[in-house]
């Protein structure tokens, strides 16, 4: 199974950043906008994101950690045999430190996703330290 990973260090507090992840509704507007256009919840753990390539991918939400400041998710179907999503929020000196991580299967997909991963999160690292300046 392959994984992809990659760390941000993002100029917020842990907590506004995480405020924000947690937010699984609201990817499109709390944090990565312009890389995720639209987020609609289709079921009570599961929500579809369109992204600006017009990829649509829905998503089941596995867990929302509050204490370990950390969101697992997987995606259903669009020819993914397994994936599993990960990103966990920590307090640093600088802010807050990201960590995305998704391991999926067939191996081949990593190639695909860890791109979309790299656009993600400056995507989020930009939006972030840009609407929470200060928090």
């Amino acid at each position: 199974m392959a994984t992809i990973e990659r760390t941000a260090t993002v100029a917020a507090s842990a907590a506004a950043v995480w405020d924000a992840m947690r937010d699984v509704a609201a990817l499109h507007t709390r944090l990565v906008p312009g890389f995720v256009v639209a987020t609609d919840m289709i079921a009570p753990r599961v929500r579809r994101a369109t992204f600006a390539s017009g990829t649509v991918l829905d998503e089941r939400i596995v867990t929302v950690d509050d204490a370990a400041m950390r969101l697992v998710w997987s995606i259903v179907g669009e020819g993914v045999e397994h994936h599993n999503g990960a990103t966990q929020v920590f307090a640093a000196a600088a802010g807050a430190r990201v960590v995305w991580t998704a391991d999926v299967l067939p191996d081949a997909l990593a190639e695909q996703f860890a791109p979309l991963m790299t656009a993600g999160m400056a995507t989020m690292k930009e939006h972030l330290e840009g609407s929470l300046a200060g928090a």
